[in-house]
C-alpha cells in the first residue's frame, strides 16, 4: 500500500533548521529528515520483536470525566517503551558492526533494552554499570544476555570507561539520542494508539529530558488526524522540555534531586531533533507535581492493577491533578511506557500515596494510664470501620499529668471524607486530640 504523506511539508519544516551534528552512534542517518514512512517502516521492522500492548478503557474514566485508554507500554519484555526504539535502532547496525558488538554505560530503560535485544540478535553487548547501581538492575541485565561490568562510583566514570572500551575493541558505544532511527521507532507507539483506538481526541505522553517517545509519536499522530491534540507531562520540579522550548534550544540547567525516583525522564538534555518536532507538532506541554505523580501511581496500581513507576504514571497525573480541563467528556489515550521501580521504592511510594490521599492519618491523645480508656478508644475506632495500622503508648516522656499515656494511632480509612468523619468523632470525644499534618 503506496502511505500519501499528508503532513510531510510539516515535518520538514519542523527539521529543516536542525545543524549537522556528530552522532554518539555514529549512525550516518542522525539528522535524516523524519517522515511518515520511516515510522510505517519501523512499524514493520520490529512488529516480530516487540508486543504490540493493548489500549484499554480504563474504569478510572468515569471519575476523572472522560473516555480514558491506557496504552500499556509496560507490558514490554523489559518493562518499557524503549524497546520499540532501540530494536529499530540495532537492526538498522551494518552488519560488520553488529558483529563487533555495542556497548552502553547507565542503569537505565535505554540500556536494559539494548541488553534485551542485542542479545536476541546475536549481537556481543556489554553494559557498564557504576558500582551503586542496584543489585536487581545488575542481575537482570545479565539474565537478558549482556556482559555487566561495574566501574566507577559515579555514572560519568561509567561512560568514560564504555568509550575507552569502544575505542579498545571497535565496539560501537550507544547512548540514548534522539537519531531519526531511533526517534522512528519509538513513534510507532502512536500507529498503534491510532488504530486500536477510533476517534481519538487527545494523547497524552511522558515527557522530560528524553522527549523521543513525545516527539516521534507526535510526528506518526499529526499525519494520521492533525485535529489531534498531542500533550506531553514532565515534572515541575525539572520543566527541561518547555524550558527549552521557550529559549529555542536544547538546556542543561535543569537538575533532578530524586533520579532514583523518576528514571529516564529526569535527564537533563535531549537532542535538537526531538526539540524542532515538538515544537513544531505537540499542542501543549504541562507540569505537575510530585504528589501528583505518586497519586497517579496509586490510581493505576488499584483500578488498573499496574505497578508503574514515576515515567508511567506521570502522564495519568496530569488528569488527576487537573491540569487539562478542556479534555472533560473527550476521548483520551494516556501512554504507560514505563513499569520498572524498585520494589523498596514502590513501597514507599505506595505509603506516602495513601497518607497524600487522605486514606492513611495519624493522631495523638492523651489519656488515663488505664485498661479502660484505652479499650474505649479503640471500641470507637472499630465503630467507625477504621483499620489501625499502628499504636504507640509514650509514658516517661509525657508533658501532662501524672498517670497518663500520650497514644499515638496511625489508620486507614476509605477515603477523604471518612477521614474527615473520624476525625470528628474523636474531636467529640478527646479535645485535646492532634492531628499530624501530611
Amino acid at each position: 500500500m503506496k502511505i500519501v504523506s499528508r503532513n510531510e511539508e510539516l515535518l520538514r519544516d519542523a527539521l529543516s533548521r536542525i545543524p549537522q551534528s556528530s552522532s554518539r552512534t555514529n549512525l550516518s542517518s542522525s539528522n535524516k529528515l523524519i517522515r511518515f514512512e520511516d515510522i510505517s517502516a519501523a512499524a514493520f521492522k520490529i512488529q516480530c520483536g516487540v508486543q504490540k500492548t493493548p489500549c484499554m478503557y480504563s474504569r478510572l474514566s468515569k471519575q476523572y470525566g472522560m473516555d480514558i485508554y491506557l496504552k500499556k507500554e509496560f507490558l514490554q519484555y523489559t518493562g518499557s517503551v524503549k524497546e520499540r526504539g532501540v530494536l529499530y535502532l540495532l537492526t538498522s547496525l551494518p552488519q560488520d558492526q553488529q558483529r563487533k558488538g555495542v556497548i552502553v554505560a547507565s542503569d537505565s530503560n535505554f540500556s536494559m533494552a539494548v541488553a534485551y535485544h542485542a542479545s536476541g540478535l546475536r549481537i556481543p553487548v556489554s553494559v557498564i554499570m557504576s558500582t551503586s547501581t542496584s543489585p536487581a538492575r545488575v542481575k537482570m541485565c545479565r539474565e537478558y544476555g549482556a556482559m555487566v561490568i561495574s566501574y566507577g562510583t559515579t555514572a560519568k566514570d561509567s561512560q568514560m570507561h564504555a568509550r575507552r572500551l569502544a575505542q579498545e575493541n571497535g565496539y560501537l558505544y550507544l547512548e540514548e539520542e534522539d537519531s531519526a532511527v531511533y526517534l522512528s521507532g519509538l513513534g510507532t507507539v502512536g500507529l498503534e494508539v491510532y488504530e486500536q483506538v477510533p476517534k481519538l481526541d487527545a494523547v497524552i505522553f511522558p515527557a522530560g529530558g528524553h522527549s523521543g517517545l513525545l516527539a516521534g509519536s507526535a510526528a506518526a499522530l499529526k499525519h494520521l488526524n492533525p485535529h489531534i491534540s498531542v500533550i506531553g507531562v514532565e515534572s515541575e520540579s525539572f520543566p527541561v522540555l518547555q524550558q527549552s522550548l521557550k529559549v529555542g534550544h536544547p538546556t542543561d540547567d535543569q537538575a533532578c534531586s530524586n533520579h532514583q525516583f523518576y528514571g529516564d525522564v529526569s535527564g537533563l538534555c535531549f537532542g535538537s531533533n526531538s526539540l524542532q518536532l515538538t515544537g513544531k507538532l505537540v499542542d501543549k506541554v504541562v507540569s505537575v507535581r510530585e504528589e501528583d505523580i505518586l497519586i497517579s501511581m496509586l490510581r493505576l496500581l488499584e483500578y488498573e492493577r499496574a505497578t508503574v513507576d514515576a515515567e508511567g504514571a506521570i502522564g495519568l497525573a496530569a488528569l488527576v491533578a487537573g491540569n487539562l480541563p478542556e479534555l472533560k467528556g473527550k476521548r483520551v489515550a494516556v501512554i504507560i511506557c514505563s513499569g520498572n521501580l524498585e520494589l523498596h521504592l514502590l513501597q514507599q511510594c505506595i505509603a506516602r500515596a495513601l497518607t497524600l490521599d487522605n486514606r492513611v492519618c495519624r493522631f495523638s491523645l492523651v489519656l488515663a494510664d488505664s485498661p479502660g480508656d484505652i479499650s474505649k478508644l479503640l471500641e470507637i475506632l472499630v465503630q467507625e470501620e477504621v483499620r489501625v495500622l499502628d499504636i504507640k503508648q509514650e509514658r516517661t516522656f509525657v508533658t501532662s499529668e501524672l498517670f497518663t499515656v500520650e497514644v499515638t494511632c496511625t489508620v486507614e480509612t476509605r477515603d477523604k471524607i471518612h477521614t474527615a468523619q473520624l476525625k470528628n468523632v474523636l474531636l467529640e470525644h478527646y479535645p485535646t486530640a492532634a492531628w499530624t499534618e501530611r
